[in-house]
């Protein structure tokens, strides 16, 4: 069937939906890490942005070529199935649906309760919490665990008995959300060129100072900046309802990514304005918040975050509520006949949300428990091995898109291999470069993450070996 999609958006639109789609919350949180990561190190910091950036830039372009080429596919489930075949494309979207859409909803679930008790605590600074906020209590402390839950009830809740209001939602933060990023773009670095102390120069004389720190920092950095810049696959859906789609898909996704990149380099370098390395890589971006906008304009801009958190983990849950329904309309996966129905009257698939529900509340709990709370600093386990002291820790914000990187890999190959009717750059070089930018985030994980990639592996094996008995169960295409 021809696909009837009115072409009803023009360039200009096509480059806000781009950059609407991939400026999320993540910025908020990694910035934070990256000078974690590079130790303060802001033009190492600055370079971790920049490539992680391009990276997102080159894969845009590659897959942009085959969502002109398969118009009516929308997602990576279905480029995978289109290039690499049907067994493959189930393998992504057990993927999708049981660790990468649950890990990264949970984390926003987090970020979202994390700035909400910041937004609370500044207030009120006699909220009661069991940790004090001064030792970390809005990150760490049951209060946090706690509202992180509750968070993921209300994503769900508010997706299963108004999806009208839930799309209303998610326009709304998708506004707020660039309102603190381009003020403390703007006035943080004026501020910080301006202000008696010269903070902003002072933070980037850091970098003689760690000067000799090697290329691991910068790859584990380049790791961290993924969870922003992730979100840009979505933005090759746009391709069906564009005007002139040939000639401005990829002038939107180009200059599109480019305002992104632009936009996050500007406020990681305005964070530096409002406070030292130091404090930042403790508290964040809170602190330089207050230091520029003062109290009540800095804790309301520290609202506008959270609410941002909010507005970016309601369109996950979306995504974890459909994600066993995606395969089930396929005839694949668990149960294809029970998560496969769809309420009539909220016309949500009431199954396949709640398992996807359960799968984000897990993957919460591990994150809190290894990643915050410091609970799994050995494994018990093995005692008396050369295991003992080794957590079972990895960071499940980030190793899930440096896996989706890894995936995009077979598709690159299948998509040069396939596709005789494409010109050279089309086929090769822009595929090769996409693959190449792959390549190099999943050797930055490795470097960059260590041990931990051992611990994620094991986990990713085990989820996609119950995987791979469903399909086998299920009867699956190809």
């Amino acid at each position: 069937m021809e696909n009837k999609l009115e072409r009803k958006y023009g360039l200009f639109t096509a480059i806000c939906m781009v950059v609407g789609t991939v400026i999320g919350s993540g910025v908020f949180f990694k910035a934070q890490t990256v000078l974690q990561k590079t130790r303060g190190n802001m033009p190492l910091g600055i370079l971790a942005w920049v490539i992680g950036g391009a990276i997102m830039l080159v894969c845009i372009l590659a897959f942009s070529a085959m969502a002109q080429k398969y118009e009516k596919v929308n997602g990576i489930v279905d480029y995978a199935e289109a290039t690499v075949g049907g067994r493959y494309g189930y393998y992504v979207g057990w993927f999708m649906s049981t660790i990468y859409c649950p890990t990264l909803t949970a984390a926003l679930a987090w970020l979202s309760a994390r700035y909400t008790l910041v937004f609370i605590t500044s207030c009120w600074p006699g909220f009661p919490l069991l940790i004090p906020a001064a030792e970390g209590g809005c990150i760490i402390g049951p209060e946090c665990m706690a509202l992180m839950l509750f968070y993921l009830c209300c994503a769900y809740a508010v997706n299963a008995l108004s999806p009208k209001l839930a799309g209303k939602f998610q326009t709304s933060t998708t506004i707020i959300k660039l309102i603190p990023l381009g003020l403390m773009a703007a006035v943080g670095i004026i501020a910080g060129l301006l202000s008696p102390s010269h903070m902003l120069a002072s933070n980037f004389a850091t970098a003689a100072a760690t000067a000799g720190l090697g290329t691991a920092p910068l790859l584990a950095a380049v790791c961290a900046t993924s969870f922003a810049y992730e979100g840009w696959i979505l933005t090759t859906s746009i391709n069906a309802e564009l005007r002139d789609a040939k000639r401005n898909l990829p002038k939107a996704l180009i200059i599109g990514a480019a305002v992104v990149i632009i936009t996050y380099v500007a406020y990681y370098i305005g964070v530096a304005g409002g406070a030292s390395v130091e404090v930042l890589m403790n508290d964040g971006a809170t602190t330089a918040f207050t230091n520029i906008f003062g109290g009540v304009l800095g804790n309301i801009l520290n609202l506008f975050i959270a609410i941002s958190c909010m507005g970016t983990m309601n369109g996950l849950m979306l995504a974890c509520c459909r994600g066993m329904y995606a395969l089930a309309a396929r005839k694949e996966g668990p149960k294809p006949a029970l998560f496969g129905q769809v309420d009539r009257h909220s016309n949500l698939p009431t199954n396949s949300a709640i398992i996807g529900l359960l799968f984000c509340a897990v993957w919460g709990l591990y994150f809190y428990l290894s990643n915050l709370a410091g609970t799994w600093n050995s494994l018990v386990a093995f005692e008396g091995t050369a295991f003992e002291s080794v957590p079972f820790v990895f960071d499940p914000t980030e190793l899930p898109i440096i896996t989706i990187y890894a995936m995009y890999l077979p598709i690159f190959v299948q998509w040069m291999r396939k596709s005789k009717d494409e010109n050279v750059l089309r086929r090769y070089v822009i595929p090769a470069l996409a693959m190449l930018g792959s390549l190099f985030m999943v050797y930055a994980c490795i470097v960059g993450h260590g041990m931990a990639n051992f611990w994620y592996l094991i986990v990713f094996a085990v989820v996609m070996l119950i995987g791979s008995l469903f399909y086998k169960k299920s009867g699956a295409r190809n």
